[in-house]
């Protein structure tokens, strides 16, 4: 008696000859590229380095394409947001020592952001495996140590044999849900020493899927079609499983109100009757979900900015549907489903009966007019301006990247993302200088559409070095520079806090003039110029920036009491 798993696919005539046959001067570089090939990868990012030579040397012999960064930082962010536009696991091949550890904020945004990122890294030679301290270059006691706090999953080859399956083990685990970030160190000999291992010409490329327990499903669906007033907190959960359309079909099937994360931006309609759209950290919208009687969370933890700050306090049965399981009830007691997303989202679907509620969307619209009466009481028209000059200029299929800036938070709350996996940001972890990296990576990923990043003069100059990368890929990104002389948040935080701002006031360069010393156009706008710039800028092939003088403010915040 056979069963399926005791089948074989047997190798055709073609694969044993090559097999027997493998074309010469490969090394264990090789084997990664052609794992990396094997798997699906199209692109890689990086920035080379001296012990990770026998990776770069092996592209040349490979079909891959890549994206070469001037720092390793952003060279991250890029490929964060070449995993978050495509789905697939973005390689990311570093050099041991300082270029890897260059990385760790970037791998940090992946993981608080799930996003696929498979970094592949050389090490010091086998024999400085294991801290014996021979002094080697770039060489660190245990180099993986630094990123098991970051990454999914940490990977150490050893042989040229191991590398393989290293790398498959790898790409599984950033594809498997949760999505994140993994790393895999390989060390410098084993890259650079001859091969006579076959070429690797396939590997198993389906991560395993994290279906929900029927039984809890069952729980759920019963309690959300007997609910009075239910209603949804979608998060980037919802995104990163492609789960946006059946988020829509179950809130309208319950008549349940939804409202949206900053990492959840897009993923259900913002103009939609029963769209509370993202107005989460403000009093009202926290009021409305603590007096829901079943709140059903998908794809969020409910952590710092997706409560109001932990000032949210649900009184009735909450419902949490979360792929990374250190993140469920981790904030609120819940019925807690580890799932992806999506399929628990279909599994629902499949079983809640359907509600009526003729008075769900009119309680959305006051909420709505409440939280628009507050924001207009602060008279802040100029920031809700800026963002409205961008929404005309941005092509609505186009994506846009989001520094930590004022105007991000602005947009965190009040943009349109105007759909699912469209806007991205830095909130995860919070770094600076992610937005115009990441929107290379973007472009990258689909050369078809323009990219906006948008950037505060305080996070700009951690990115000037890719004005470079821009040009030479010729990528089609804007990067808006909001220029107010400063930290700006920070300016703001420490008045509020201490009266006065310390070290946060910036000599910065002439930003126009620098793009343009890159070949780059550089325009410098004004608010009531900024749609037309912008619009030109987007619609014009290849990289450009716009440069925006303005000193903004933050609406109140509404968690303080």
């Amino acid at each position: 008696m056979t069963h399926d798993h005791d089948l074989v696919l047997r190798p055709t005539e073609a694969q044993i000859s090559a097999a027997l046959n493998p074309p010469p001067g490969r090394n264990g570089g090789d084997l990664v590229v052609e794992t990396l090939a094997g798997l699906g990868a199209t692109t890689v990012f990086g920035l080379p380095g001296q012990h990770a030579l026998g990776m770069f040397d092996a592209l040349r012999r490979s079909d891959l394409r890549y994206i070469g960064l001037r720092v390793e930082n952003n060279a991250g962010f890029a490929a964060d947001a070449y995993g978050r536009i495509t789905g697939e696991a973005a390689p990311l091949l570093l050099s041991t020592g300082p270029g890897a550890l260059t990385s760790l904020a970037a791998l940090q945004e992946a993981a608080a952001a799930s996003a696929p990122v498979l970094a592949i890294s050389s090490q010091v030679p086998t024999a400085g495996l294991g801290g014996g301290r021979h002094g080697y270059l770039h060489e660190l006691p245990d180099q993986s140590a630094s990123f098991r706090g970051v990454v999914k999953s940490v990977h150490t080859v050893r042989t040229q044999s191991q590398i393989p399956s290293a790398i498959e083990a790898a790409w599984k685990s950033a594809l498997t849900a949760p999505h994140g970030p993994v790393w895999v160190e390989i060390p410098q000999d084993v890259l650079l020493s001859p091969t006579l291992i076959p070429v690797v010409t396939g590997g198993d490329a389906f991560p395993e899927e994290l279906p929900p327990r029927p039984e809890l499903t069952a729980v759920a669906a019963d309690l959300l079609s007997r609910a009075a007033r239910p209603a949804i907190i979608a998060g980037g959960g919802v995104v990163r499983a492609d789960a946006s359309r059946k988020l829509r079909q179950l809130a309208e099937v319950l008549k349940a109100p939804v409202v949206t994360t900053p990492g959840g931006k897009g993923a259900f309609p913002w103009q939609h009757p029963l769209s509370l759209q993202s107005w989460i950290e403000d009093r009202y919208t926290t009021d409305f979900l603590e007096d829901a009687d079943v709140l059903l969370v998908v794809g969020s933890g409910l952590g710092e900015l997706s409560s109001n700050y932990h000032t949210f306090k649900p009184r009735g049965r909450v419902i949490q549907i979360e792929a990374d399981l250190g993140k469920l009830e981790s904030n609120h007691p819940a019925l807690g489903i580890h799932a992806d997303a999506r399929l628990a989202l279909q599994a629902l679907l499949e079983t809640v009966s359907p509600r009526e509620d003729a008075e769900a969307a009119e309680r959305v619209r006051e909420v709505l007019a409440r939280v628009a009466d507050r924001i207009a009481a602060q008279e802040l028209t100029l920031e809700q301006e800026l963002l409205a000059s961008i929404r005309r200029a941005l092509p609505a299929s186009a994506p846009s990247f989001w520094d930590m800036t004022i105007l991000a938070y602005w947009a965190w709350s009040a943009f349109d993302a105007k759909g699912p996996n469209h806007m991205h940001s830095a909130q995860g972890a919070g770094g600076l200088g992610y937005a115009f990296p990441a929107a290379l990576g973007a472009a990258v990923a689909d050369p078809s559409v323009p990219v906006l990043a948008v950037s505060g003069d305080g996070g700009a100059p951690y990115s000037i070095a890719e004005l470079a990368t821009a040009r030479q890929y010729d990528l089609n990104v804007t990067w808006l520079i909001v220029d107010d002389g400063g930290y700006g948040i920070l300016r703001e935080y420490m008045t509020d806090a201490f009266g006065e701002a310390t070290g946060t006031e910036l000599t910065r360069p002439d930003y126009v003039a620098l793009a343009e010393s890159f070949g780059v156009p550089g325009v410098r706008t004004t608010p009531e110029t900024l749609s037309d710039d912008l619009s030109k800028a987007l619609g014009s092939p290849g990289p450009s920036v716009v440069v925006l003088p303005a000193v903004l403010r933050m609406f109140a915040p509404t968690h303080l009491g």
